[in-house]
């Protein structure tokens, strides 16, 4: 059973995705998760703690799953790593924004200014940069040395499909996610052959 702090968050995140940060309403956010408006209040202090603490999990969320993905086999944790990016930033705008900086209209925004961590656990939301720098972190640890350039270039390119959307791309055929898996696939699977000694028509190695 969800915690009220898990309730409230959940219930920010569906209001969020009903209208603009602006109008959503603390009474509304302590009514959708079955609490009392102090309770809300008890949890994040105000308005702008909820929105740093909802934030902030988006980006811990964002990180879990690269945890996840990087557990697959080690040739395929490149494409793990970059279908997730892809598919995280698609189902959360507040991933989005934290992996690219592009805080849309609508979306709350960090704060980090003095006295913004309030009740979110004296953390405050990772730029770009930092996040990004996270992500790397977990790829050398899991996929050292050239598998985790590999990781590097894969996560490289779901980015620009997060940042530039591919043509004709939608949730239900994603052009973006057959990209991303014809583009990483070879990659890590053909590399030996590739960096290997060329074989001539007869199948010698040329030396």
């Amino acid at each position: 059973m969800p915690t009220a702090r898990q309730a409230l968050l959940d219930a920010a995140l569906r209001t969020l995705s009903d209208r603009p940060w602006r109008a959503v309403r603390m009474v509304d956010v302590a009514t959708l998760a079955g609490v009392s408006r102090q309770t809300l209040y008890n949890e994040f202090g105000t308005k702008s703690g909820l929105a740093g603490a909802l934030i902030r999990r988006a980006a811990d969320g964002y990180l879990a799953g690269v945890d996840r993905a990087l557990t697959a086999p080690a040739p395929d944790r490149p494409t793990a790593v970059a279908l997730w990016t892809i598919r995280a930033a698609r189902q959360n705008p507040l991933v989005k924004a934290l992996l690219t900086g592009d805080w849309a209209e609508g979306l709350p925004r960090p704060d980090r200014g003095p006295g913004s961590r309030g009740r979110t656990g004296g953390r405050p939301a990772p730029v770009p940069e930092e996040l990004l720098a996270l992500v790397r972190d977990r790829m050398a640890a899991a996929s050292p040395g050239a598998a985790a350039g590999r990781c590097e270039i894969a996560l490289r390119l779901a980015l620009s499909c997060v940042i530039v959307p591919v043509p004709g791309d939608d949730a239900a055929d994603s052009r973006a996610l057959r990209l991303v898996r014809e583009a990483s696939r070879p990659a890590v699977r053909e590399g030996v052959g590739l960096s290997g000694p060329s074989r001539t028509a007869g199948g010698r190695s040329r030396r």
